[in-house]
């Protein structure tokens, strides 16, 4: 009998404490058991699953928004986004977040990527979408959210997010994965 990989080998958790929690993300400490016998204390931000729209206007313009990003401190041009709501679909939480921030359903929801946000000390898996055939919807946006809307040449948002002036991961992957299947052989353009 081998020994198990120390590389590839699961940690165990050995207890967990919840430190704080809001509506929106718990934060924990467990403390964990790794391969070699050691034991360390690993925090982690737990935000659940979220989805990512890249609407398209046509096969050339997207509708990105704009909002005040408390993080980043400025306010920042993304795709619209938002949390998956408990028993929620992921097609329905990107028509949400489509009808919420862009003021827009989309006739056709294409998948194009789930990922997780961070491979350290946030749980969070991202779910991105490309929407077509956009038809007007006139729900409210949360609360919190106060959003301008703008129609971009989509090689306009593609160098934006190249050059860092759009910094929302989730709206930057969106992209460059969008330009890619435009440049692939036999994908529609």
């Amino acid at each position: 009998m081998t020994s198990p990989d120390p590389v590839t080998a699961a940690w165990q958790r050995r207890s967990r404490r919840e430190v704080y929690a809001n509506p929106w993300i718990r934060v924990v400490e467990d403390i964990v058991g790794l391969p070699n016998g050691k034991e360390t204390i690993y925090g982690v931000v737990r935000c659940g699953e979220c989805v990512g729209v890249l609407p398209f206007v046509d096969d050339d313009h997207v509708l990105l928004v704009q909002q005040y990003r408390y993080v980043a401190g400025r306010a920042t041009w993304e795709m619209p986004t938002g949390g998956v709501k408990a028993g929620e679909s992921l097609d329905a939480a990107a028509q949400r977040e489509l009808g919420e921030e862009a003021g827009v359903r989309a006739g056709r929801l294409e998948p194009l990527i789930s990922y997780h946000t961070s491979k350290s000390v946030v749980e969070e898996t991202a779910h991105l979408f490309v929407a077509r055939e956009l038809l007007a919807a006139h729900d409210e946006p949360d609360e919190t959210e106060l959003i301008r809307r703008q129609v971009w040449r989509f090689d306009d948002a593609v160098t934006a997010a190249v050059t860092g002036a759009i910094t929302d991961s989730m709206t930057v992957i969106a992209l460059l994965l969008a330009e890619r299947a435009r440049l692939l052989p036999g994908t529609a353009r």
